[in-house]
């Protein structure tokens, strides 16, 4: 075997991967069935991961999808946790889905967008009468000339190319924008596929119970990605100073809002917002939402003692509504005390003995004697359910979506050709055009109606041929 031989079989060895990639796996990725296939199974799961509670504990999915009876027959907890779908945006084989569509719009990009919009870039003359005939629209007339045909189109804001050597051909064309909006539609779709993994990949999500006046920093993280670890935040706090809830006259809640300020690692406040619902804190890529509340603690005064704040608790009343109760003694050995229960932030407490006995009901700021003791109810502190998260994908998901909208919008522009070739006293016209065939047709009938009113020597009807 010669030298030559040897390194033709390596040379040919090297090229069967990119042999296999043109021949095999190329017509695959580009085919349109997959796409679709990939666009509706990507439309399912993330419908399944909308209508499933996202993030919750284990608790959660044990009591909500039992075993017994199954939800649809086979969705319980057990199918939820195995298959991923308490956190759908995470999985790998959502992440796998969102990579091959990207990939598969990404080839088509390459291997049909990007050739056809060379292909409308590249052009030549009409020489011959014939190749007029090949148009889907043409016509020969023996009226006007190139420079009136030139001035007509211009009006209809066609871009003009005459050869300065053969001053009998023109080509002009328009809308060539409508060859580049496909494109960006495929790079406004990937980047949205690229935005979503990396914010499943380094976002986080994570629920804290602040009582009002608390200072706290995010360490409840119940749902992040594999490297959310940077998104934490680390060297600063936030406070909540205030958390308080309007109601309506009939007694139902109106709104609930959180006082917040964010702390630098030195106490120093360096920003500051009252939130509410649909009203978040924004602070260096982490959002801060107002999703619940609920009783922290009460503050109590026996006789002329210090003031002490008694932690509460929320109570299993099996759906009947929310209760917190706490247990207040009311001797030091703590032999004796009462019970003290509130359903809401209006000031209302109940007091109950160890009976089970309504013994008395006191708003915030009034006294009762229980058990020989003046009880006083100075205040029912509140709690504010935050709901955190940090997704450093969305600004390009959102760039994304500018994208695919100029994208749609640029893809409405018609590309539309038209050539044109003078012969002695006659003149051939042809056009094309991608979309919009009906407008492309009346518009070449009133270029050729326009010629035809400008008579070139003695008036001679216009033999048009369309």
């Amino acid at each position: 075997m010669t030298l030559e031989d040897s390194a033709s079989k390596e040379l040919k060895w090297w090229a069967l991967p990119g042999k296999f990639l043109r021949q095999e796996l190329l017509p695959i990725l580009t085919n349109l069935r997959l796409a679709i296939a990939l666009l509706l199974l990507i439309a399912i799961f993330s419908s399944t991961g909308t209508v499933i509670e996202q993030g919750q504990s284990p608790a959660f999915y044990q009591a909500n999808y039992p075993e017994h009876p199954a939800l649809f027959g086979f969705l319980t907890w057990k199918v939820i946790q195995v298959v991923g779908l308490d956190h759908v945006y995470r999985t790998w084989w959502f992440l796998a889905l969102l990579i091959l569509f990207g990939t598969s719009l990404t080839a088509c990009s390459f291997t049909r967008q990007l050739p056809a919009l060379k292909a409308a870039q590249r052009w030549k003359y009409y020489e011959e009468p014939r190749q007029f005939q090949k148009l889907a629209l043409s016509a020969e007339i023996d009226t006007g000339s190139l420079d009136s045909l030139n001035q007509i189109l211009q009006k209809h804001r066609y871009k003009i190319f005459q050869d300065q050597e053969k001053e009998n051909l023109l080509y002009a064309r328009k809308g060539i924008v409508g060859r580049i909006g496909p494109i960006i539609v495929h790079i406004g779709i990937v980047a949205i596929l690229l935005g979503g993994i990396w914010g499943a990949m380094t976002g986080f999500l994570a629920q804290e119970m602040v009582a009002s006046g608390d200072t706290f920093k995010v360490t409840n993280i119940v749902d992040a990605g594999p490297l959310a670890a940077a998104q934490v935040p680390k060297d600063w706090s936030v406070r909540v100073n205030r958390f308080w809830i309007d109601y309506t006259p009939s007694g139902g809640i109106d709104q609930f809002y959180s006082d917040m300020s964010v702390l630098d690692n030195q106490g120093k406040e360096v920003d500051h917002k009252k939130i509410f619902v649909n009203e978040p804190l924004r602070y260096h890529g982490v959002t801060f939402y107002q999703t619940d509340w609920g009783i922290a603690g009460v503050r109590v005064q026996f006789n002329n003692s210090p003031i002490f704040q008694l932690p509460m608790a929320q109570l299993n009343t099996n759906g009947n509504g929310r209760i917190w109760g706490t247990w207040v003694p009311t001797k030091p050995d703590l032999s004796e005390g009462v019970s003290l229960l509130a359903k809401d932030l209006q000031g209302m407490v109940l007091i109950y003995d160890p009976a089970g006995k309504l013994v008395d009901t006191v708003r915030a700021g009034m006294s009762t004697q229980v058990n020989g003791v003046k009880l006083k109810i100075l205040d029912v502190i509140g709690s504010t359910g935050l709901q955190i998260k940090a997704d450093p994908g969305i600004p390009i998901v959102y760039s994304g979506f500018g994208l695919l909208m100029l994208g749609v919008v640029m893809s409405y522009f018609s590309h539309s050709q038209i050539w044109a070739l003078q012969k002695g006293d006659r003149l051939y016209v042809g056009g094309k055009t991608n979309r919009a065939q009906v407008a492309f047709e009346q518009e070449v009938l009133d270029i050729l109606d326009r010629l035809s009113s400008q008579p070139k020597g003695e008036e001679k009807e216009a033999a048009i041929e369309v």
